[in-house]
């Protein structure tokens, strides 16, 4: 099976590496920046030089493998997509882009492609479990998951750093968060509705707003309570909406000193060298599910807990590891015809089969990457 990742920063090169170590998977990688090329090839991994914003060199580079995995920045992410199943190859992408995929639905179905999408961590593991649960219980009352990645140590001015593009963050903290109270979709300010939650090994973090619920806002109507929180550092908030009602964050054009400039840009390369990860740093993952339902005529609360660290073995970053192996070995499930369901597919679907759902659990485990369930009857 010969499986093409476009991608090769911390995730797509994580995700690259779990597959290469399938002996059944001839893995490759494409990007444009060589330097990641060249960390990926010294280990043993074959690689491509492309440009994967231009659709015509995308659908040249695809169209020799068998299934694609999508690691690319949310704003190429829709697009790159739409390319990918227009040449008719299955896909598992972790692209956090803002389009609406079911609009793909149609086109996917009519050239036969299986296509994951959002398959990281949340959404994609928290997703896949609320699909397990939908099938197993006979009604689900309330689904609300809390989750962030954050680096060990705390340094200031802004206490967070991240895997993924500034600009795909920020973006984040502008675009309204939509939710399910009661059965109906309420929009929200991201970073709105604060509450500080305390979490065992970590202590008292910061749970806001953001739009995180993704294709669960259209999925499983019949759960009338759903929504997904954002986990940072208490004071997060109060320093990311200073950068934003100063205009920090605006995209409209303004002028300084004769030159043109969007606020955006220049805080987006101000920020990058604060949030990005160095070599050694160290990060976590925190992530906390609680759905609500019946089973067997009993109310039940099911609650799920991970906390998962940076692989001090592997130099592998938590946020890497959690989002990386979701879709790694999800990839492998579509590879070997485990799921096959033409179209669109959200993670919550795939929960929905019992033994991918199995699968994931046991295999995600055998990377440390564990959670607790606990079970408590009402």
């Amino acid at each position: 099976m010969k499986c093409l990742v476009l991608g090769a920063g911390l995730v797509g090169s994580t995700i690259a590496l779990d597959l290469a170590m399938d002996r059944d998977m001839d893995v490759t990688v494409a990007d444009v920046n060589q330097s990641s090329l060249d960390k990926l090839k010294q280990q043993h991994i074959n690689v491509i030089h492309a440009d994967l914003s231009n659709s015509q060199t995308l659908k040249s580079t695809v169209m020799d493998f068998d299934i694609i995995v999508g690691a690319l920045p949310g704003f190429m992410g829709f697009e790159t997509l739409k390319s990918i199943i227009e040449t008719g190859k299955n896909v598992v992408d972790i692209a956090f882009f803002p389009e609406d995929a079911f609009k793909l639905d149609k086109l996917a179905k009519e050239n036969n492609v299986t296509a994951i999408v959002d398959c990281g961590v949340a959404p994609g593991l928290s997703s896949i479990i609320l699909g397990h649960l939908h099938s197993s219980l006979e009604k689900i009352d309330s689904y609300i998951c809390y989750v962030g990645g954050l680096p060990v140590i705390r340094e200031w001015p802004l206490e967070y750093k991240t895997l993924f593009s500034p600009i795909d963050v920020i973006e984040d903290y502008t675009t309204p968060a939509r939710f399910v109270v009661e059965g109906n979709l309420v929009i929200r300010p991201a970073l709105s509705d604060p509450e500080i939650i305390d979490f065992p090994g970590i202590g008292s973090l910061e749970a806001f707003n953001m739009d995180g619920l993704r294709t669960l806002t259209k999925t499983f109507p019949d759960i009338p309570d759903k929504i997904e929180k954002t986990l940072r550092y208490p004071g997060h908030i109060e320093k990311m909406k200073l950068l934003m009602d100063l205009g920090l964050f605006s995209h409209e054009t303004i002028e300084v000193k004769g030159v043109k400039i969007k606020p955006i840009d220049l805080t987006t390369k101000l920020i990058l060298p604060k949030w990005k990860l160095k070599e050694g740093e160290e990060d976590l993952t925190v992530m906390q599910i609680i759905v609500k339902g019946e089973k067997q005529g009993r109310k039940v609360t099911y609650c799920y807990d991970m906390l998962d660290r940076y692989d001090r073995n592997s130099k592998t970053l938590s946020m890497a590891r959690t989002t990386g192996y979701t879709c790694s070995i999800v990839t492998r499930l579509v590879a070997k015809g485990f799921y096959n369901r033409k179209g669109i597919s959200p993670p919550e679907y795939i929960g929905q089969n019992s033994t991918c759902y199995n699968t994931l659990l046991k295999e995600l485990e055998k990377r440390d990457v564990t959670l607790t369930e606990t079970i408590e009857e009402l």
